[in-house]
């Protein structure tokens, strides 16, 4: 039963929206985990009858074939994060949204009804999964970054026993590289909101996940070269995967 519902996904998902990458699997103590590559920083996760969006961002069509989130995860304010047009697209009336502060204080009161606002380096339980808020931030700490400390938030989900850790827009923090025990990780790269690929390289070798995903990689100058992270990180830890998936699919 369990096989047919996931090839039964993945037909619905390739017919749904054009060129979107198929879902990874990742056995996990407590069932089978899907991750399914989105749009840009956006995640849609499949555990133990739980579906999470992080990030819900593209619109409702982004998700055409995906079940309506159980709970949401938002990073930060930005509208490539926080996209209102999507969370009121999308069904949201079963969902339980965690985000930070500056992120609650902007949502429509509907759902801030339903959202529990976390703060960096706090951690809560929802719907059998911890979630640890992890600061994400520009350096240096300036009044001219565009993403300040303390305001959005990564996270790192315990799902089933597997770490799994969001960046959200950060450059390659202490935070971030003080990491331990990932199992599977999310970062981000594209300038000049966050970090190249040599920082993006660094950090990665610095807390060694199992697998990372590269993600959130469109810039200003078009699409960072998420080949060339591939080989760095490779070139110097071939213990760790590296998964390149398609996060800018094209609409049917």
């Amino acid at each position: 039963m369990k096989t047919f519902t996931f090839i039964l996904f993945l037909m619905i998902s390739s017919v749904a929206f054009a060129q979107r990458s198929a879902p990874d699997q990742i056995e996990t103590k407590n069932g089978s985990l899907l991750i399914q590559p989105i749009l840009h920083g956006t995640v849609a996760l499949t555990w133990d009858g739980k579906t999470i969006y992080i990030d819900p961002y593209g619109g409702a069509e982004a998700f055409d074939g995906i079940a309506a989130p159980d709970l949401i995860l938002i990073t930060d304010i930005h509208g490539d994060h926080m996209s209102i047009e999507t969370l009121e697209g999308i069904e949201t009336s079963k969902a339980i949204i965690v985000a930070p502060v500056a992120v609650t204080e902007k949502l429509p009161e509907n759902l801030k009804a339903q959202t529990t606002s976390l703060n960096n380096g706090k951690q809560i339980e929802k719907l059998g999964i911890s979630i640890t808020a992890i600061p994400m931030y520009n350096l240096p700490e300036d009044s001219e970054s565009r993403h300040t400390k303390g305001r959005g938030n990564g996270y790192v989900l315990n799902i089933g026993g597997k770490n799994i850790y969001f960046s959200g827009d950060t450059e390659d923090i202490p935070e971030m590289r003080s990491l331990e025990n990932i199992d599977v990780a999310f970062v981000c790269m594209n300038l000049p909101y966050t970090m190249d690929i040599d920082q993006a390289t660094s950090a990665v070798l610095a807390f060694k996940p199992k697998i990372i995903y590269p993600y959130h990689y469109r810039g200003q100058g078009g699409l960072a070269d998420v080949e060339a992270f591939q080989k760095k990180v490779n070139g110097s830890n071939n213990k760790i995967e590296v998964r390149l998936r398609n996060w800018y699919p094209s609409y049917k």
